[in-house]
């Protein structure tokens, strides 16, 4: 496991401090439901007043598995009963799985995100695409940055985007020095036929890189490698994003991988608002404001209050 201080915030951004982060959770918080109550705001005033108050600046949203939720993929450290993250499988999501068995490493990715496959976006997602376009008409910016690898914030319209986790609808080949590998090559998963796979889970049956024939992985961000690894996920982006925004807006997250710790801490820095949107569950952060909702109720409420 890497060790890094996440104590950090916009003094380790402008200096380089983090130009590598990685993806494994660092902690794992308890939930304290007497600092919960102190921390919900309860209300939608603060999200209609951040954005009022913020449109013609640069805003920062943030968001997690949550608010796929109700487009029906499940979470992977929520309380929902399909969690992914209840079945332990931190090193399923590693390079080092993948490395060891390559067959067992797509049999796992291929059954735990055949949600993916079809699902549409949700009222919070086509909401975040209305505030992007809010923003937008008072002269502003909204950055969205999402380690959901699902695209649904892709279909919903968003086009200020960043999908920092990775997508799951392209692969790519883990040769160093490929083409279609890091750190800037990848193919759409729709170029490979999985169907023999499927039918019979094999080395023989694995897909290849067509310029290599190494077998291809995920075109994921893994728990074992660092944010900087490939050049989709745009991490500088992010870093500068932390480093100028603001204010900041969490959706659905369990504050749980670098990122998420990041942001917050150079926003404390700078004193600029955090608030959070998500269910009771939801890790409270010093200094962040939550509102405890499921995403899809107070983005679109939020728009019609204002």
């Amino acid at each position: 496991m890497h060790v890094v201080d996440f104590n950090c915030g916009i003094n380790a951004i402008q200096s380089g401090e983090v130009a590598q982060i990685p993806a494994t959770p660092i902690i794992d918080r308890a939930w304290d439901r007497s600092q919960s109550k102190q921390a919900m705001s309860g209300n939608l005033d603060a999200i209609t007043g951040l954005f009022k108050a913020h449109g013609p600046g640069k805003i920062l949203v943030v968001t997690g598995a949550g608010i796929s939720l109700a487009s029906g993929i499940p979470t992977f450290r929520g309380q929902d009963p399909g969690a992914i993250w209840k079945r332990d499988v931190t090193e399923l999501g590693t390079f080092r799985y993948f490395s060891q068995d390559p067959v067992g490493s797509w049999r796992w990715y291929l059954s735990r995100f055949a949600k993916t496959v079809g699902a549409k976006p949700n009222p919070a997602h086509t909401a975040l695409v209305r505030l992007e376009n809010f923003c937008e008409r008072q002269g502003g910016e909204l950055l969205l940055v999402t380690q959901n690898i699902d695209g649904l914030h892709r279909q919903a319209g968003a086009r200020n985007l960043i999908e920092v986790h990775g997508r799951a609808d392209r692969v790519r080949c883990p040769s160093p020095g490929c083409p279609n590998g890091a750190p800037a090559g990848s193919l759409p998963r729709a170029d490979f036929d999985l169907e023999g796979f499927l039918a019979a889970p094999s080395p023989a049956t694995l897909p290849r890189c067509p310029h290599c024939r190494a077998v291809m992985r995920q075109h994921v961000l893994w728990f074992d490698e660092f944010y900087d690894s490939h050049d989709d996920y745009q991490w500088p982006r992010v870093l500068d994003a932390a480093a100028h925004s603001d204010a900041v807006l969490f959706v659905g997250t369990s504050f749980s991988v670098g990122v998420t710790d990041l942001i917050p801490g150079a926003a404390r820095e700078r004193g600029r608002p955090v608030l959070s949107v998500g269910p009771a569950t939801t890790t409270v952060l010093p200094g962040v404001e939550s509102l405890c909702a499921r995403a899809e109720e107070p983005l679109p409420a939020a728009l019609r209050a204002d």
